[in-house]
């Protein structure tokens, strides 16, 4: 896949631009701060549905404007010529349209343009928290099945009426809390049904997910040690799955998933009623992942951690690609924080990707070949001037 065509419309620090690129890499070039991740993180929020900076569109819009336009011009690995339209608001809902036909959903447009990103924050899928780690899989799952959306949002409304009545019956008497039993397990039944998808789907993405990232981090690090990933299951570790199958991309069978996650919820139904709240489910799961012997979290290095998490996203590049168009890959100031070599074998493993959009505060620091585009504000606006031979900018 490649975007051809980019425009702008009152979108953070750009008042009007329209961007083309070419196939293979380009690079957008100039100083902290005039506006480069602005470009990428709209190019983000078009192809997945959230911004990985903000958890709302209203921050996308330019200050002083109501709201803000991004078009997109596709180009398919089939030929097809598609277009993504967001017309985002400050205080009002999104409207959004591929091809020309406006969408109920935003989720509904998501996989017309695919994209993996990575930025500095992405270190926090190897330190932060579980749900940085969460996120990562459900971004990855979203653009691989759009389907994995619509489940998604099943299971968090079911948690949420969950946690609501859990909440309410804490305080109860011991009578009329086993008559509001009978109400939580109507969506606890439900909690079971769309959770057991998202795990079984999160399963099959670490499968596929294994063999990549182990590969690709041994070429950026250049170190012997292997990486596994492995599903953590709030529900147990023994969910009758295997970590690793010969078909790495089958979806595992979802009926020991189920009987498993529907045991730790009635084995954690008294702490639950204590607590009010849901104590076991997808969303208190976690993704391990181990260096040699040891965890990474709290004992890789910095360039460990950088490597790990540049293999991790690089490895959504070919698990997207196995299904459906390959993305374009968006590396925002990555190469600023890698020594030569890490820089080197990076290039080298963007030389084998279609489309390649980089952001870089210094040039030197991008040991690529391609177009270049200066990036630079005046009056508080981001202004693009292509160098020459390189994709225009208006």
């Amino acid at each position: 896949m490649r975007l051809r065509r980019l425009e702008l419309i009152d979108i953070r620090s750009y008042d009007r631009v329209v961007v083309t690129f070419g196939p293979g890499v380009t690079v957008l070039v100039g100083p902290n701060a005039q506006g480069k991740t602005n470009l990428l993180e709209a190019i983000h929020r078009a192809a997945t549905g959230s911004s990985h900076r903000v958890s709302g569109d209203g921050p996308l819009v330019r200050a002083g404007s109501d709201h803000g336009v991004v078009r997109c011009e596709l180009l398919g690995d089939d030929g097809r010529r598609r277009t993504l339209e967001l017309e985002v608001g400050v205080g009002r809902r999104t409207r959004t349209k591929v091809d020309g036909q406006q969408v109920r959903r935003a989720a509904d447009a998501v996989g017309a343009l695919r994209v993996a990103l990575f930025a500095p924050e992405d270190i926090a899928i190897v330190r932060g928290d579980p749900g940085e780690r969460r996120r990562f899989l459900d971004d990855l799952l979203t653009q691989r099945r759009p389907a994995f959306g619509a489940a998604r949002a099943e299971y968090d409304r079911a948690l949420r009426q969950r946690n609501q009545l859990l909440k309410r019956a804490r305080g109860l008497p011991a009578d009329a809390r086993a008559a509001a039993a009978a109400t939580i397990d109507v969506w606890t039944e439900q909690l079971v049904t769309h959770g057991t998808q998202l795990i079984a789907a999160r399963i099959a993405a670490v499968r596929a997910l294994s063999g990549p990232v182990d590969r690709f981090y041994r070429e950026l690090a250049d170190r012997p040690e292997p990486v596994s990933i492995r599903y953590q299951a709030s529900a147990g570790r023994d969910l009758g799955v295997p970590d690793v199958t010969e078909d790495p991309s089958l979806v595992p069978d979802p009926a020991p998933i189920a009987d498993a996650f529907r045991a730790a919820l009635a084995e954690a139904a008294e702490d639950e009623f204590a607590r009010g709240l849901t104590l076991v489910g997808p969303h208190r799961d976690d993704l391990e992942l181990t260096i040699g012997a040891l965890p990474a979290k709290g004992y890789a290095s910095h360039g460990e951690v950088w490597s790990l998490a540049l293999a991790l996203k690089l490895a959504t590049v070919q698990v997207l690609a196995e299904v459906g168009d390959r993305p374009v890959v968006l590396l925002d100031d990555v190469f600023a924080e890698l020594d030569t070599t890490r820089r080197d074998r990076l290039a080298l493993a963007c030389a084998g990707f279609e489309q390649v959009l980089v952001t870089a505060a210094v040039e030197a620091d991008v040991p690529l070949e391609g177009a270049r585009i200066e990036v630079a504000q005046a009056d508080g606006l981001t202004r693009l001037r292509p160098r020459e031979g390189a994709a225009g900018a208006a």
